[in-house]
């Protein structure tokens, strides 16, 4: 049986984030960098996954408080209102504070989780390990099947052309070691499919 995505601690945390995750794919965003998370979790034991976990569950809170129809203006190569990507996170510390206070999970450093979730996207660098998992599992999301077919979306992009996007403007981006290789495995299967056609249908 494969293990839940969640763990029992983040369940209440979830279903009290879900209302304000119904932007943006930012559910299914949500789910899949939780489980990306966990996974990068397990190549840096030590880290502590009670802030980790909590932090990505809730980082995207904030774009509920957005305009929707300024949101293509906020994100992607050619952004000309990077002010709305610092307004999420502002918002976002709001929202999963009132959350985090509410339920009070056990062993979880609520300051700890709301610094990171505070500058997720506009701080680059990492201020501790526990950052740089929320950001790397945050931006590895983009790479995935479900994030590739979203930015997509959002730009009407080819396939070909938010993959070469990704590993121009993203994957530079990336701050650890597994991270890197994460992101880049699933550079490497979405192009593969991308051009499974040419290959499958050619001599």
């Amino acid at each position: 049986m494969t293990a839940d995505t969640l763990l029992a601690r983040d369940i209440p945390l979830w279903q009290d984030a879900k209302p304000f995750l119904d932007v943006r794919s930012n559910d299914v965003h949500t789910l899949i960098s939780y489980r990306l998370a966990r996974a990068l979790l397990a190549e840096h034991k030590g880290v502590d996954q009670a802030i980790v976990l909590p932090a990505i569950l809730l980082h995207d809170v904030g774009w509920k408080r957005i305009d929707p129809a300024l949101l293509s203006d906020a994100v992607g190569p050619n952004a000309t209102r990077p002010d709305l990507v610092r307004d999420h996170e502002v918002y976002g510390v709001a929202i999963a504070g009132d959350i985090l206070r509410r339920h009070q999970p056990e062993g979880v450093d609520i300051d700890a989780v709301l610094a990171i979730i505070d500058r997720h996207d506009t701080l680059k660098d990492a201020t501790s390990l526990e950052d740089a998992l929320v950001k790397d599992a945050d931006k590895a999301w983009r790479f995935s099947p479900h994030g590739v077919a979203t930015i997509s979306g959002w730009f009407g992009y080819e396939t070909d052309e938010t993959l070469a996007m990704l590993e121009d403007f993203v994957m530079p981006t990336m701050l650890t070691d597994a991270g890197r290789i994460m992101a880049r495995a699933m550079l490497a299967s979405g192009r593969a499919e991308a051009q499974s056609d040419h290959y499958l249908k050619g001599n």
